[in-house]
């Protein structure tokens, strides 16, 4: 998802369950209101919402946010180009999911045949 080398700059993720806009700002090297706008962007994006509206980011919601960090201010993609580059990145993550659960099936299904097939 994230090479190392294109958020290099970047501090280290705290073990935290939830960040504020104000970290995840901090964390990502981006303002607060390019956040928000990010979340209007990329439907990706969804941090909790609590009290008063307030956002809650989570670990996963800031490697996506460093993503489109790195799509869009080193590699130079347009929004419309980062908003591509994430669901063709998503769908291919999840191709190769399904593809490890088959594999996984099938050689359960070999194991049950083979306890099915001794005497």
């Amino acid at each position: 998802m994230l090479e190392p080398g294109n958020n290099s700059e970047l501090p280290a993720i705290p073990g935290k369950r939830y960040f504020t806009i104000g970290e995840v700002s901090e964390l990502c090297d981006v303002k607060p209101h390019v956040l928000r706008y990010w979340e209007q962007e990329f439907p990706q994006l969804k941090p909790v919402k609590r009290r008063g509206n307030r956002r809650y980011y989570q670990r996963q919601d800031v490697l996506v946010i460093r993503q489109i960090r790195s799509l869009l201010y080193e590699q130079g993609y347009t929004i419309g180009g980062a908003r591509q580059q994430l669901v063709e990145a998503n769908s291919g993550e999840q191709a190769s999911h399904y593809q490890q659960l088959i594999r996984q099936m099938v050689s359960e299904l070999e194991e049950v045949l083979q306890s099915l097939e001794k005497p």
